[in-house]
């Protein structure tokens, strides 16, 4: 379905919802014939529920709901599974929708692949524009070495090039888009909280890692709000196809929050919207003077900051206590100083902001952990979060609980960096990596979601790699470091209420219960109770957002 279609008939079904409150029995909808997983810990699973307009009314068995319900209109699944409407709560909605309309070097086997995928997208490219692309990772190439800017140059001497790395956190220029620098890229300085890698005679590689990649990115002409506002048109039609009805986006500017509140004014808002201001810029400052937004219908919400510690394991930029295993001569970067990402969070805390930070390495774990720890405040609501969690020191997890912090992970990162991830911070630092069962048994919340388009907008490869922590070809056997994997339940309560818990909205979607918005998924298969080895063909067969349909297959 073309995506302005799907945003007109979406328009039309939530101004329905928003209609004659007063509507009578007979406008009751009976989910009937179904096997429902309900996320509700007191109700896990159910015959029935009914709803009306965008609310769940009841959940119970199919004959006291058709007693109660007697006129409702029946909605068979034919048997199907039905869940809550699924939640990611760490997204880059707007990166998604671009990447649909740049390079997709996700899954490029070589610096040939790459090329060879460029060289088929610029075709169709007006002469001088910039070639743009997200995806590739040195640690799929048979080589694995950091590419090059003379990779590209021979077959691209004039048009500029950037490529964005799969985890964002590092760039890859030719020269001729290295040429738009302000500043003399050459010799031994460094930004702060940044890497240009250079050769031995102190001249750019094309290789920008964290904060160095604004030295080459800003200098891209930025999109005009039309090209944004279709960029997440686009990426909304995406989420609805994988059944996801609620992001938690990680980094959200005022630009785009304005163009996401005209959008919701005009009943183009495809997915539940939780915003992270993007840092201690203007939506830091907007949110600080307006106190935070907060939708009662949770539509669109914006009530948290997105800070960051630290860069990526996959290019080293994540901050580690001692050098990296397979580069004794690296530690990592910290993106902020301690002392300045404390100075945030506290800013953000005192106004009475959720404070959510990136944390990849052991020592960006810590530093986020003193952060939080220093902005603490009795005055405001909590459930802070740390954003990705991923290599934690083994004095620190006690710390997680005692802060009473959400871990915020992404199970695929378990799966795409389990075949070098030790070989990163080698076998000791490793039991602290992923470590989700670890969290669980102290007490910390999880909420689940993918980062995508660093990894795939799909949760139900999430889910897949959360409770069997395997790649899709089976690999290893039991899986890696298979004691921190989750059990389903576990899994879609991450995806699910856990989600919505660490986004101050467990009262509203996350399960399936009488008095919530009505969002639930339809799918191919029962991923509760299937082999572990086919959760990943099932199917969405159709995602519901406050009762309406917005996607039917």
């Amino acid at each position: 379905m073309p995506y302005k279609i799907f945003f007109l008939l979406l328009a039309i079904g939530l101004t329905a919802c928003a209609g004659d409150k007063t509507s009578k029995l007979s406008d009751v909808t009976l989910v009937i014939n179904a096997n429902i997983y309900t996320s509700n810990p007191q109700q896990a699973t159910a015959e029935s529920f009914a709803f009306r307009d965008n609310m769940i009314l009841a959940v119970g068995s199919l004959e006291e709901l058709s007693a109660k319900f007697p006129d409702a209109r029946a909605l068979d699944l034919n048997g199907k599974t039905v869940v809550p409407g699924l939640i990611d709560a760490h997204v880059h909605l707007l990166s998604l929708g671009q990447a649909l309309t740049r390079v997709d070097l996700v899954g490029s086997t070589s610096k040939q692949d790459i090329l060879q995928r460029l060289t088929e997208f610029a075709e169709e490219l007006p002469p001088g524009q910039w070639l743009l692309g997200r995806g590739w990772d040195q640690n799929d190439w048979p080589e694995k070495f950091l590419p090059t800017a003379a990779d590209l140059d021979a077959a691209f001497p004039e048009r500029p090039i950037w490529l964005t790395r799969i985890d964002g956190h590092a760039g890859w220029a030719n020269s001729a888009a290295m040429a738009f620098s302000s500043k003399d890229l050459g010799g031994d300085w460094q930004p702060d909280g940044g890497e240009i890698v250079r050769d031995d005679s102190g001249n750019p590689t094309g290789i920008f890692i964290d904060n160095a990649e604004p030295l080459i990115a800003s200098q891209i002409p930025q999109p005009s709000e039309a090209q944004l506002r279709d960029a997440l048109q686009r990426a909304m039609q995406k989420t609805a196809s994988v059944g996801l009805t609620s992001v938690h986006n990680a980094g959200t500017s005022k630009q785009v929050w304005d163009i996401l509140q005209s959008m919701h004014s005009d009943g183009e808002l495809g997915v539940r919207y939780y915003a992270m201001a993007d840092g201690n810029n203007a939506m830091l400052d907007f949110l600080c003077e307006s106190g935070g937004i907060i939708d009662d219908q949770a539509m669109l919400t914006a009530r948290a900051v997105k800070l960051y510690s630290d860069g990526a394991l996959g290019s080293r930029g994540a901050a580690l206590l001692a050098p990296y295993s397979d580069r004794e001569s690296q530690s990592g970067l910290l993106i902020e100083s301690p002392e300045v990402l404390a100075q945030y969070a506290k800013r953000a805390a005192d106004c009475g902001l959720q404070v959510n930070i990136h944390a990849i390495g052991d020592r960006g774990n810590r530093v986020s952990l003193d952060a939080l720890q220093a902005a603490a405040s009795e005055d405001n609501p909590g459930r802070h979060r740390v954003e990705h969690s991923q290599i934690v020191a083994p004095e620190d997890f006690a710390r997680f609980k005692q802060l009473k912090l959400i871990a915020s992970v992404q199970p695929t990162h378990a799966t795409s960096d389990m075949y070098w991830a030790e070989d990163r911070v080698g076998s000791e630092r490793i039991q602290g990596a992923y470590a989700w069962q670890k969290f669980i048994e102290l007490g910390v919340p999880l909420a689940l979601g993918s980062d995508f388009p660093v990894e795939k907008a799909d949760p139900i490869l999430g889910f897949y790699a959360a409770v069997t922590r395997q790649d899709t070809k089976g690999w290893p056997d039991g899986g890696w470091y298979a004691d921190q994997k989750l059990t389903r339940q576990q899994a879609l309560y991450g995806f699910t209420l856990g989600a919505a818990y660490a986004a101050f909205q467990e009262d509203q979607i996350g399960s399936i219960e009488a008095g919530k918005f009505a969002d639930f998924i339809v799918l191919s298969q029962d991923i509760m109770q299937i082999p572990a080895g086919q959760i990943p063909a099932t199917k969405i067969l159709a995602t519901y957002l406050n009762g309406q349909a917005i996607l039917s297959r």
